[in-house]
């Protein structure tokens, strides 16, 4: 029992530094579509991308250096953006694959 209230409240405390790590942070990545994900991660597929939103595909975000392909919960944000790599301010929900946008930036040329 002693080791469970000592267990507890360090777990509590790691779990909410994890919620807050992943909002406000700002990521680079490319705005691609749901279907393609990963393989949609340069601007040579952004004629495509825009097809397949345009034909039910969801808008999705994949951050640089992962394999993750995140949903983006507010599509609006991001419409003018779809095949570009940018720099987004948001929140993630990595247990739901989704990223709110709050800011979108686009990368300059010579950082990528």
């Amino acid at each position: 029992m002693k080791k469970l209230l000592v267990v507890l409240p360090v777990l509590t405390l790691m779990l909410v530094t994890a919620a807050v790590a992943t909002q406000g942070a700002a990521v680079n990545g490319w705005v691609t579509d749901s279907r393609c994900g990963l393989k949609g991660t340069s601007a040579a597929h952004a004629a495509c991308a825009k097809k397949c939103i345009a034909e039910g595909a969801k808008v999705a975000f994949v951050p640089d250096g992962t394999k993750d392909v995140l949903i983006v919960d507010n599509p609006d944000s991001l419409k003018d953006h779809i095949g570009q790599h940018v720099t987004i301010m948001g929140s993630t929900d990595r247990g739901k694959k989704t990223i709110h946008v709050d800011s979108v930036k686009m990368m300059a040329e010579a950082a990528r």
